[in-house]
This record gives C-alpha cells, structure tokens and sequence, in this order.
C-alpha cells in the first residue's frame, strides 16, 4: 500500500468546507493566522508511513484563498504529523511568499547546526514537539532531557518549542517547564476539555506559566475541546481567561484544514466570528492578531 493512501491505522479525513465564508466583522490590517497546515497534493509530497491519519490534499492555493475570503494577510505554517520530520511540503509554500509567511517545523533530535540554520532563513521560527498524535502514546509525559538538549541548541536562533499537548494531563506543567531555555507555546487553549473545568490543575499551571511570560496560547480548534455545537459557548470562558492571563501572550489560528474532526466541519468565515466574543474590546483584539503574531514570530 502506498503511504499516500489511506490504511487502517491511518483513516482518511474529511476535507475543509470547501465555501468559506466572509466574516460578520474585520480583520485588522497585518492579522495574522499563527495555526494552518499545508497537505498536499500526496503525490508531490507523499505522506510519512508512520502517521496516524491520512488527510485530503490541502495545498496552499487553498489556503490562501481561504486567507483571502477572511481578510488575513499573514500566517504560520505548521508543520504537520503526517509529513513526520520531511517538512518539504512547508517549505516549498513559504517559499512562495516569504513576506507574509513563516513556519514552525518538527526535526529530530540530532539535526545538525547547519540545517537549524538554513531553517532558519527559510522563516523557521520554532520546533513544534507533538505528543498526542503519536503511535504508543504515553499520556501525561514529556521527553525533558532531550527536549531541553534541542531547546538550547535552537535558543541561539530565537526560536520556541511548541508544544501538541493535553495541559489537563500535566498538573504541575509551569514547574516542569519553568526553567526552559525557550518560551514555551501551545495550541488549542491547551487542548482540554472544557467539561474539566478552569479550575482543572493544568489549565491553571499553563495560566502561571503565562502570566511569567513564558507561555504562549493559541486560540485555536476550539471544536477540538468543546462539548457543545457552533458557536462552543462553553468555550469563551476559557478564552477569556487565557487573555486574561496575559494579553500579551496570546495568539490565533484557524487551524485550518482541521484535520481528524469527527464532528461537522466548521465553516472558516464561523470559527473567525468567535473572535469578537472571546476578545470584544477591539485593540486587544488587535493585539493578539497583529503585534503579538509580530513579535513571537518575527513579522
């Protein structure tokens, strides 16, 4: 069986909306997407044998039409699971629009000096580390020592690590990553539940975390964490207390083309008109789709 070709550890997925529609309000000029992938077509850049899904072609002349019926000019392109630690498919659509696009990659451990830096001048500006889309996984644990070892060799760069991670598995998340070398960022409000609650130990710690200024979050994939239907209102409030934490580091992504969504398939131009209930007042809002992007990821 070809990897570009789905198999039983690996079922396809069901494609984006296809008709995004324009949001109710306006994107601020230079907003920023800080979540998408760029899949495809398999094959020109056939997909890792080891992956846990197999996604629709994505490319990025999808992508930015889909940023254009928003209204995005700029955005971060991050590397997927499926295409393991070949980020051939990211690179080749930042190479297109270097001025409005960077990428977060995934590499392994013993890459050398020289590829971090040709990462580097490709618009590289971090190293995502995924623990939850894995074969064997172990929950609530982290790889420290080695990760620790990769955070410093990429600090030179001014590059984070991102991290793919459940925060309700990781009580004790802003000791254990207190004292890392580089800012910390995670995607997906932290990816829990909300039935857990934002009194749930781990959502707590990744609030300490930022508030001393080393954690980032995305607001992103809320359909990922909700219990309820468009427009997960059970999701605001942890919104809410994420930009309450620090607006200064907070982010948004659309998390397009949201790949492994066993529910409906949202609509980008829905997902974007969340961002006034989570964020009402208007220069935050500003802030967390325009300077904060700027400044993690050197816009």
């Amino acid at each position: 069986m070809s990897n570009t070709e789905p198999h039983p550890g690996a079922p396809a997925c069901a494609p984006p909306d296809p008709e995004p529609r324009k949001p109710k309000f306006e994107f601020p000029r230079h907003a920023c997407d800080c979540h998408a992938h760029v899949l495809g077509p398999a094959q020109r850049y056939p997909y890792s044998a080891a992956r846990i899904y197999t996604p629709p072609d994505c490319p990025p002349s999808a992508y930015r039409r889909m940023l254009d019926t928003l209204g995005i000019e700029r955005a971060v392109l991050i590397q997927p699971s499926a295409y393991g630690t070949d980020n051939t498919a990211m690179l080749d659509a930042m190479k297109s629009d270097p001025a409005r696009l960077r990428g977060v990659a995934v590499v392994p451990e013993n890459i050398p000096d020289r590829e971090l830096q040709r990462l580097n001048e490709a618009g590289v500006r971090g190293v995502r580390v995924n623990i939850v889309d894995v074969k064997d996984r172990k929950p609530g644990t982290l790889p420290l020592e080695m990760l620790t070892r990769l955070a410093r060799r990429i600090a030179p760069l001014g590059w984070h690590m991102e991290f793919l991670m459940h925060v309700d598995e990781f009580p004790d998340f802003d000791r254990q990553l207190g004292d890392f070398p580089v800012d910390v960022v995670l995607g997906h409000l932290g990816y829990m539940r909300t039935d857990k609650g934002l009194d749930a130990p781990g959502f707590q710690a990744m609030l300490r975390l930022m508030a001393r200024g080393r954690c980032w979050v995305k607001l992103s994939g809320p359909m990922r964490i909700a219990t309820t239907a468009l427009p997960y209102a059970d999701v605001t409030p942890f919104a809410q207390a994420l930009t309450q934490a620090n607006p200064d580091r907070v982010v948004w992504g659309t998390d397009w083309p949201h790949v492994i969504i066993k529910g409906a398939m949202p609509n980008d131009g829905d997902l974007a008109d969340l961002l006034p209930a989570w964020i009402p007042d208007t220069a935050l809002r500003e802030k967390v789709l325009v300077r904060n992007p700027a400044q993690l990821y050197g816009f």
